[in-house]
Formats: structure tokens, sequence, C-alpha cells
């Protein structure tokens, strides 16, 4: 139960009735039943993002927040680490805001970086 208890939290989750069900366990069922309790909204959209496949460590990802694309560096606490495509300073972004980004996407990214370092004669 430990275990699960801390999985979850790792990923910002926290399920305060977490327990096995005491029934389950009287009946000397092999595997008892857990008890994941209640949980708000809030809670149940942490989890619901913490089971989906989130992009992968050095994948691309769009913070849904504000459409910025970003090289996955890492993911604590239920939040993802994005650095900018190209480099730069990174922003965490919570898990549940957090998307692949699609190929065309980062290379449209990677134009637009390229050019900005771009000096026209003038």
């Amino acid at each position: 139960m430990e275990r699960l208890r801390e999985a979850l939290g790792g990923v910002g989750v926290i399920l305060p009735s977490l327990r096995v069900d005491p029934v389950s366990r009287i009946h000397g069922e092999p595997y008892a039943l857990v008890d994941l309790g209640r949980c708000n909204v809030r809670v149940a959209s942490l989890l619901a993002a913490a089971l989906e496949v989130s992009p992968r460590v050095d994948a691309y990802a769009v913070d849904l927040r504000d459409g910025r694309i970003g090289e996955v560096m890492g993911r604590v606490g239920g939040r993802v680490q994005l650095r900018p495509v190209g480099g730069g300073r990174e922003w965490d972004c919570p898990v549940e805001e957090v998307r692949e980004a699609a190929a065309g996407d980062v290379l449209r990214e990677r134009v637009r970086q390229v050019n900005r370092g771009v000096r026209f004669p003038g």
C-alpha cells in the first residue's frame, strides 16, 4: 500500500482514504481489494494525467496552457520540465497540460528559432 501511496504522491496525487478493503482481507482472498476512496475533480484529473502516456524525456511536447513547444527534460512531482527548442531557460508545466508535439510543429519552431538569429544586411 505504501508503494502505491508513494508512487501516486510522486506525480502529485494524494488519496487520503487510500486503504486495503477490510472485508476482502477477511474472506481470505489471495489479493485483497484496494479502496481508492473518494477524491475531488482536480485529484481525479491528476490521476488520469499520470496514467496517460506522457512524452518521454528528450521528446518534444506542447504546453497546452500557451502553446509553447519544448524538449522534455524530466518529470518531478506531477510536473513536466520543458526546455525551449534551441535551448534556453526551462519551465515547469502540470502533467495534465502537456501533450506530445507533432513533428511538423517541432520543425516550425526550429525554423522560427533559426530565423530569429538571422540578421539581414541593412
